[in-house]
């Protein structure tokens, strides 16, 4: 896999927020959904999900920058130590002299035979010696006992709307992925618009191979009253003309019912108020919801009023 800064398009300086931005810009241009004659878009999706698994994680960042994983996320090989002097610098001929098996290096080397070894006498032992040292370097005896099941099979891509009251109740939802399987997902507190998240273990498996993930975008569906904005949500509210201009109280919906909302009298249409905590749930609490007055004229002709706006209207024209 390439470089996960090159993969997001950030520099190795970029914020969190940098970071974040540039995934969400990548899943939603490459996302399999929006892309299905594009068969290279489902392998670019899936990159772009790698590189931010990495560089979205502090701690595997830093690992990252300090080389001691590499784009895969896996331990690099950091060399061998207890040899000779032990520095980085790597095994030296003179290290190896007197070991069983060996006279020296280049053309005077020796194959061990089987009474040293147990060996076939054709087996270069030195190779393997090397071969199991690389394969065993950074691992931990837990990743050396699953290297047999290190492989992964292919991520799988699915979309699941859900309604603003879905989001606002935490609500649990069922879909079905492309590996037929269906699976209840909780909507998670402050998941935004077009956010993927990453449910894993639900992608493709086969025998001997551990399943990949499932990439799940979440889409809110329009809604007839309410626009979402982040957390917080705009709603342009009807008010009749008489409490516009007298004020009083007036009944505000909300996702977890109506709510009563005091306006001062000669309130304008356009005029925003502010209802703390009526917006979508956040990881710490809840949005706001915005609410904009729109003044409703009677549908019924009021002669009272059309004669009131005839003087208004003859008093400023003089």
């Amino acid at each position: 896999m390439r470089n996960p800064y090159d993969v997001l398009g950030v520099s190795r300086s970029a914020s969190e927020a940098e970071i974040k931005k540039a995934f969400r810009k990548l899943a939603k241009t490459y996302h399999p959904d929006s892309n299905k004659d594009d068969p290279k878009a489902k392998d670019k999706f899936a990159e772009a999900n790698s590189a931010y698994e990495i560089l979205g994680d502090a701690g595997k960042r830093a690992q990252f920058d300090r080389g001691e994983i590499d784009a895969e996320g896996k331990p690099r090989f950091q060399g061998f130590e207890g040899f000779g002097g032990g520095g980085r610098g790597g095994a030296r001929p003179e290290d190896f002299a007197g070991f069983s098996g060996f006279s020296g290096f280049g053309g005077g080397a020796r194959r061990s035979n089987r009474s040293h070894f147990g060996a076939d006498p054709g087996e270069d032992v030195f190779s393997q010696f090397f071969a199991d040292a690389f394969r065993s370097a950074g691992e931990s005896p837990r990743q050396s006992r699953g290297r047999a099941r290190a492989q992964k099979g292919e991520d799988v891509a699915a979309t699941l709307t859900v309604t603003l009251e879905e989001v606002a109740q935490e609500a649990k939802k069922r879909i079905r992925l492309s590996t037929g399987r269906d699976v209840d997902v909780v909507i998670p507190k402050g998941v935004s618009n077009g956010q993927v998240i990453r449910l894993r273990g639900l992608g493709q498996g086969a025998p001997g191979i551990d399943p990949g993930d499932a990439l799940l975008t979440i889409n809110f569906a329009p809604h007839e009253r309410f626009t979402p904005e982040g957390s917080d949500l705009r709603l342009r509210l009807p008010v009749e003309i008489e409490e516009a201009i007298l004020g009083g109280s007036v009944r505000v919906p909300t996702l977890t019912g109506s709510v009563e909302m005091k306006i001062p009298p000669m309130t304008n249409s356009g005029r925003t108020f502010r209802l703390r905590g009526k917006g979508l749930p956040t990881k710490s609490g809840h949005g706001d919801l915005f609410v904009t007055t729109e003044i409703r004229l009677p549908e019924v002709v009021d002669e009272d009023l059309m004669e009131y706006a005839r003087k208004r209207r003859s008093a400023n024209a003089k």
